[in-house]
């Protein structure tokens, strides 16, 4: 039996269709008098409904949120929870919001109630990271871990989610996916997360199709708000090897939607490492049926995402021997294959074009 250490954040997750409508009492458990409400984008309107519900506890609104969670929008985003006086911090909405959430919590030291309403899974996780300029002036993303970034709650609604269209469902779900394959293998691994990987795979691999398909079926939608929360599970036991040190070296320095890129690249980053990680190709596998999961992961991502290589999400040619550069410098130790500037440059061609992705 392998020797591991297991650590599991101090979280409470609730979940079910209608569990929005307990977000009054689980602020209140809190202790909240005075919540700053993040909510952009797609999530505004299911903001104001929250806000009406809570009335004066809410004491301010940010409307604006941004991938990568731009440093001028933290900075902005931290002098309102300080001048607001808040106690709590709501965000609704997708990883974005949350990003922005944990961004504030680390340095204003508040708690944050998370609502997701796309299968991110950033609110399980204690990761955060923001993105600011070097100093030659090109946007670099920043990660790290600290235990204030972790939610202290986490509201799953299946039914809150029904409105995102097709496309984010797919990534969004795909970026889960991503989670899951790693933790399989990253440097943290252990049974545990392994567990909740494998079975994080069956079930997003299941009901995204459904979910994309019917945006109304709350049973699909439900299993894929499941799949994400262990996928997020996992990762923040596992930790990240190659597939997402890339994703955020793109996303950060290109601008590009996290979760588009993740259905492009984790095909190509599977079948990289899969010669120096057997047991995780074997139980992806399984996962997803019996079937090679190199092919299957494709395919799915296909018909669910639509993006097939890196150049229809907006990659830049020009840029690859920078990502291949920066990536290769951060991943280190931290994949089970030893990453090189050449490798990653053979992988991101590959990736740009989108040729199938092949193992050597």
């Amino acid at each position: 039996m392998q020797a591991f250490t297991y650590e599991a954040g101090p979280q409470r997750v609730v979940f079910g269709v209608g569990a929005g409508e307990r977000l009054p009492a689980e602020v209140a458990r809190l202790g909240a008098r005075r919540i700053l409400l993040i909510a952009g984008g797609a999530a505004k309107d299911l903001g104001d409904e929250v806000a009406g519900r809570l009335g004066d506890l809410v004491v301010g609104r940010i409307w604006e949120v941004s991938q990568h969670v731009p440093a001028g929008l933290a900075d902005t985003a931290r002098r309102m929870a300080r001048r607001s006086r808040a106690d709590v911090l709501l965000t609704i909405g997708g990883g974005s919001a949350t990003g922005l959430a944990k961004a504030v919590a680390v340095e204003v030291r508040l708690p944050i109630v998370a609502v997701p309403t796309t299968y991110a899974g950033s609110e399980v996780t204690d990761v955060y990271g923001v993105t600011a300029d070097d100093s030659a002036g090109n946007a670099r993303k920043r990660t790290g871990r600290d235990p204030r970034a972790l939610p202290a709650v986490v509201v799953y609604d299946p039914a809150l989610t029904r409105g995102l269209p097709a496309r984010a469902t797919g990534t969004t779900g795909f970026n889960a996916l991503a989670h899951c394959v790693e933790a399989l293998y990253a440097p943290g691994t252990n049974p545990i997360a392994a567990l909740y990987a494998e079975e994080g795979i069956r079930l997003l691999a299941a009901a995204l199709p459904d979910a994309v398909a019917d945006p109304a079926d709350l049973d699909a939608r439900g299993r894929a708000l499941f799949g994400a929360y262990l996928a997020g599970s996992a990762f923040a036991s596992a930790g990240s090897a190659l597939h997402h040190k890339l994703c955020h070296v793109i996303g950060g320095s290109y601008g590009l939607v996290h979760g588009e890129v993740n259905a492009v690249l984790l095909p190509y980053v599977l079948a990289f490492n899969a010669p120096d990680a057997p047991e995780a190709v074997r139980r992806i596998g399984r996962a997803l049926g019996g079937r090679e999961p190199v092919a299957a992961l494709r395919a799915l991502a296909a018909s669910l995402a639509r993006p097939t290589s890196l150049a229809d999400v907006g990659m830049p040619a020009a840029g690859l021997d920078d990502v291949a550069r920066q990536t290769a410098a951060a991943v280190g130790s931290a994949n089970p294959r030893p990453v090189g500037a050449e490798d990653l440059r053979r992988l991101l061609d590959d990736a740009q074009a989108g040729r199938p992705p092949v193992q050597r």
